[in-house]
């Protein structure tokens, strides 16, 4: 049994500069980019809330948004502010980290990424997935440091050793690379669309 219930915290709060700015609306397949992982966590049945900066430009959302500090520019700040609510609460949540920008997660992954015990990351591809992550409020010290050392989020998440869910975990619910794909770019929104 799972230690604690999670929430999801779909981060938001990136510049999106490689896209040309507000990720979160690009639109993917006729809708706001941000709103498919939103559709996943609902299907999961989670409560989720978006964290993004108070100038990120966002569609209307029935999700509360909870605003990250405007500097650093950093994704940490996000996890921190997510993280921050949940150890506000008693008890206290674990949370979901989700990228805005991972359109094919299903709801059948992000519930039993949630059921989970402890820290956990995704790893596909040979590469540690830190914006698929869960966190516990705990962890709010050692995740403090690494933003103050300007650690990278992947050494900021790697560093609190969580258990790794690989591709082979990760296939019962899709294929992993398409199940862990960030859109980025003009071309990974038009690879995308073709996988609509």
């Amino acid at each position: 049994m799972a230690e604690q219930q999670a929430i999801v915290a779909i981060l938001a709060g990136g510049r999106g500069e490689r896209i040309g700015g507000e990720k979160a609306l690009a639109l993917l397949g006729g809708r706001a980019l941000i709103h498919r992982p939103l559709a996943a966590a609902r299907e999961a049945g989670l409560e989720t809330i978006v964290v993004a900066k108070r100038a990120s430009a966002l569609p209307p959302l029935p999700e509360p948004v909870v605003h990250e500090p405007d500097a650093p520019s950093h994704p940490l700040c996000g996890v921190l502010a997510a993280l921050e609510l949940a150890a506000a609460r008693s008890p206290a949540p674990a949370v979901l980290l989700v990228a805005c920008d991972m359109p094919f997660l299903t709801g059948p992954l992000l519930a039993w990424l949630a059921g989970l015990d402890g820290a956990v990351m995704a790893h596909v591809g040979g590469r540690a997935q830190p914006l698929l992550a869960r966190c516990l409020p705990a962890q709010l010290p050692a995740l403090r440091r690494a933003l103050a050392e300007r650690r990278s989020l992947r050494e900021a998440i790697g560093g609190l050793e969580p258990r790794i869910v690989d591709e082979r975990e990760l296939s019962r619910f899709g294929s992993p690379e398409r199940l862990c794909f960030n859109v980025n770019d003009a071309e990974d929104l038009a690879l995308a669309e073709g996988w609509l």
